[in-house]
């Protein structure tokens, strides 16, 4: 029986993958801790042996009449971005995938009310919100299969949500298999106009599109790291206001798959919050908690009596 062994919801910006100087230049000098966070991260999860298959759940691959999943037994090739082909241009990539996996993970649809279908096919694209997760943590582990989920650009809430109750179906049906996921995205997702962009691309969150986009990405961000997946999901439609990116869709599948109002997973952050050009960034990992993904959070500590 396979098993989810950890999960995150990961920023894939481009800024990352951008030469260090470059980074430097756009930052006022600074380094941005999404890079930081994402090499810390490495070292404490993806560099270890207790799981062999990444399953991204990918905000910018968008299909319409059906979910997609991956299942090439290896992608392999050059990436180079439409949206932004002058910063991440040519980048190569090579890792094993999961077929088995992803039609387990299909055969599930049917049950849970949905569509889904493995494809295969060799010159399937690629998006960069799988790419420049793998290149920082996947790179260099060439044993680690990856498999890519795209959102479904017709579907709603629920929609996402039996995707998520299906992959972890197929996961637990893969024998053996120890799945990490990532809801690769961001939180809320406006972009500074093209003739003001450029004076909004260092990190500070002080250049967030809003003060209450930035607001509610932080509410939500001490509601994850408190494992109030619940509340997360239960105002979804108030967040909405600030357009998160696919509709926050990266993680209503993960959700899905984790239990959800009854997931009470806890995050831990990796570097800060960030801005990229208006929009709300952030890493999040949750570790499995020792009960299982829904098991009951514990009991806060009583608080200390004030001495006399």
């Amino acid at each position: 029986m396979g098993e989810i062994t950890g999960a995150g919801l990961l920023a894939h910006v481009p800024t990352i993958v951008l030469p260090r100087e470059v980074r430097l230049e756009l930052n006022e000098g600074k380094e941005i801790t999404l890079v930081t966070g994402l090499e810390q991260l490495r070292k404490d999860v993806f560099e270890r042996d207790d799981y062999d298959t990444v399953v991204v759940l990918d905000s910018h691959w968008a299909t319409t009449v059906e979910f997609v999943v991956t299942a090439q037994d290896r992608r392999a090739g050059l990436f180079t971005s439409e949206e932004l082909p002058r910063g991440m241009c040519r980048m190569p990539y090579d890792y094993p995938g999961d077929p088995e996996l992803a039609h387990n993970i299909a055969s599930f649809a049917e049950r849970h009310g949905t569509y889904i279908t493995p494809i295969d096919d060799t010159y399937l694209p690629v998006y960069y919100a799988t790419i420049n997760l793998w290149k920082f943590l996947g790179e260099g582990l060439p044993d680690k299969r990856w498999v890519t989920i795209g959102v479904c650009q017709t579907g709603d809430m629920e929609d996402h949500l039996r995707l998520g109750r299906a992959l972890a179906d197929g996961i637990a049906a893969t024998p053996g298999r120890r799945v990490l996921l990532i809801a690769s995205g961001a939180l809320s997702h406006s972009f500074w106009p093209l003739r003001e962009l450029r004076d909004h691309e260092a990190s500070d969150p002080a250049h967030i599109f809003t003060p209450e986009a930035r607001a509610a990405d932080e509410e939500r961000i001490a509601w994850f790291k408190e494992g109030r997946h619940g509340q997360v999901l239960d105002t979804m439609e108030d967040f909405m206001r600030f357009k998160p990116e696919a509709k926050f869709h990266h993680y209503t599948m993960m959700a899905g798959a984790l239990g959800e109002r009854a997931c009470t997973a806890k995050a831990r952050q990796y570097g800060a919050y960030e801005n990229s050009v208006g929009t709300g960034q952030v890493h999040l990992w949750f570790d499995r908690p020792a009960g299982g993904w829904t098991a009951p959070a514990a009991p806060a500590a009583p608080a200390l009596a004030a001495q006399q």
